[in-house]
């Protein structure tokens, strides 16, 4: 952990999350002027502020690059496999992902929040913590495979989740010095290793494709890619387990585990729980349909959610006695999460289903309800991340479990009425209003913890609707340019109007500083 005194000598620049390097004799004059002497000051900078900046860059480049691969590959296999594929890996990795969380322990986090997580006995602790975990969740989930087959009249469950869970073995015995990588905001090598093997995984899920044209090319794909990042954790952070386990370092590593217990489960029942309602519901083609267009909004997402996670819990790990440095880390990020997505919302709203004919197909097209609404709910998620993570950074998880249950309970009550009454987009309804009741069952304890109060937010979501406007405004002008009935077109003038949005709000920002400082 670096010195804090080094920490506050950082003089706050008024743009979001940079250094200021700029004197009275040095003021760049134009935007872009600005733009290079910001990015050349933070890249430059050894402190917090550099470090996470210099990582969000390794992680956002490896992101984008793995999701590119993903959005890729799931256009043609949209093509080379019938939508009941999907449909039967979604309840796959739901059963996979459930049983996962009933033994999960926070080894990754419990190392990055520990200040003796980097020394060898407690590398050694957490690593078979992590592997003796995902050995019995292996074998619970052998023994349970044919019990969930009967429960979907589907036998060749069976078989597809014995093959797909040894992804969870894979995983669990990943090198755990790669978390300490993380720890110590080494973002290049920990990007190198997850988004290396999601590469692999996914370009081995596309030429699969082509040659077995079922489910067993997804399945195969997602065991490669946990293979992948397994050896690459190796071989980029070296480790040798030995087999004496310090008692201190697990006695200390499991009080971290004990906040987090029952989270994880509950997280899961609320995540997936459309999908086990769903599959009983609906045939394995329709929730192909569902699945797929949800995950338009939910994969990226989800990944970005993690990038988050990854990148300031170490930052606030840093700073977890700085209660008002982490209320700023809080509201900055909360800031940028709402000025990026509440114009991918209305793209959603204007260009869903354009978007989901010309990418997967027009049979997918009937997915474009839950897609909107998917999108709402992945705003409310993203905006409840950074707090969630300020609670796991001060050592504190279990201030989130308020928030857990009441997603689950929320999620686990209304999700089968309202699937039945309005089909698979009433699951999502059922995802929004849990998401939200979630928000409000936590939203105190993080004004006890920092003083985050609802009115920070009041700006934030002014500068996101005046953002939205715009492409609000663009794509009701785009219905009467010529061939706007084309997919390509609607879904063209759409990106259009978010990519105008956002660099007009980045010049507003750069040529204002009082608005900026809004945000500081």
């Amino acid at each position: 952990m670096q010195p804090k005194t080094s920490l506050e000598e950082t003089k706050d620049h008024p743009i979001v999350g940079v250094v200021s390097t700029e004197t009275s004799n040095s003021k760049p004059n134009s935007v872009f002027g600005r733009i290079k002497a910001v990015l050349s000051s933070v890249a430059s900078n050894d402190e917090l502020r550099g470090r996470i900046f210099r990582g969000g860059a390794w992680m956002g480049m490896g992101s984008v690059s793995e999701q590119s691969f993903r959005f890729l590959r799931n256009m043609i296999l949209a093509r080379l496999l019938a939508p009941s594929a999907f449909g039967t890996m979604a309840i796959v990795m739901s059963t996979n992902a459930l049983l996962q969380a009933f033994s999960e322990i926070g080894v990754r986090e419990a190392l990055i929040q520990n200040p003796r997580g980097t020394e060898p006995e407690y590398v050694n602790t957490a690593w078979w913590m992590s592997f003796c975990r995902s050995l019995f969740v292996y074998a619970t989930l052998f023994a349970a495979a044919p019990y969930v087959a009967r429960f979907y009249a589907d036998p060749q469950l069976t078989r597809l989740l014995r093959v797909a869970i040894s992804c969870l073995v894979l995983e669990g015995a990943m090198s755990s010095r790669s978390y300490i990588a993380m720890k110590q905001m080494k973002f290049r090598l920990w990007a190198m290793i997850q988004h290396g093997g999601g590469i692999i995984g996914v370009a081995t899920t596309l030429v699969l494709g082509f040659f077995i044209r079922n489910v067993w090319a997804l399945v195969i794909g997602t065991c490669t890619e946990s293979a992948a990042r397994f050896v690459l954790s190796f071989v980029i952070c070296p480790f040798l387990p030995s087999i004496r386990i310090d008692r201190v370092a697990l006695k200390d590593l499991l009080r971290f585990s004990r906040g987090l217990f029952g989270l994880a489960p509950l997280f899961i029942v609320f995540m997936r729980t459309d999908v086990f309602v769903l599959g009983k519901l609906i045939s394995a083609t329709a929730l192909g349909y569902y699945s797929m267009g949800i995950a338009v909004a939910q994969v990226p997402a989800g990944f970005i959610a993690n990038l988050l996670g990854q990148l300031f819990m170490p930052a606030m790990a840093h700073v977890q006695d700085d209660k008002a440095r982490m209320r700023r880390i809080v509201l900055q990020v909360s800031a940028v999460i709402v000025l990026v997505f509440m114009p991918a919302i209305v793209f959603a709203y204007f260009c869903g289903g354009p978007f989901l004919r010309l990418v997967y197909g027009p049979s997918y097209a009937v997915a474009v309800t839950s897609l909107i609404l998917a999108s709402c709910g992945v705003l409310i998620t993203l905006l409840n991340n950074p707090i969630t993570t300020a609670f796991y950074a001060t050592g504190a998880p279990e201030l989130h479990r308020r928030c857990i249950v009441a997603m689950a309970v929320t999620m686990a009550a209304l999700t089968y009425p309202l699937a039945k009454w309005l089909g698979p987009a009433g699951a999502q309804v059922a995802s929004l209003i849990s998401i939200s009741a979630g928000v409000v069952a936590q939203f105190p304890l993080a004004t006890r913890l920092m003083n985050v109060r609802a009115s920070d937010y009041g700006k934030i979501f002014i500068h996101g609707t005046a953002t939205s406007a715009v492409v609000t405004a663009f794509c009701l002008l785009a219905r009467f340019a010529p061939h706007a009935n084309r997919p390509v077109v609607t879904v063209g003038l759409g990106a259009l109007a978010c990519l105008l949005a956002y660099a007009g709000m980045a010049l507003l920002f750069l040529r204002n500083r009082k608005l900026v400082h809004d945000y500081s």
